[in-house]
């Protein structure tokens, strides 16, 4: 039987309970996984973004307030 929301009750938690889940289980992947490597493209990337924001740090928009409204919006459907 192959492993759905469902068969997990996954499908009955709040969209706040199945994000939080989403990082929960993002993070045992990545702890576990040491084989993920950035690639040297990737690597630089990272620090072209890094210098980017250090450069302009009023661009951005704290994250607290994306999920606040991507929250808003799903609870509008």
């Amino acid at each position: 039987m192959p492993v759905t929301m469902e068969s997990l009750g996954i499908d009955r938690l709040s969209i706040e309970e199945r994000l939080e889940l989403v990082h929960e289980i993002w993070e045992s992947i990545t702890a576990e996984n040491s084989a993920m490597r950035l690639s040297d493209e990737q690597r630089q990337e990272l620090r072209r973004r890094r210098e980017d924001a250090d450069a302009n740090p009023h661009d951005g928009v704290p994250w607290e307030q994306v999920e606040r409204e991507a929250l808003a919006r799903m609870q509008k459907r």
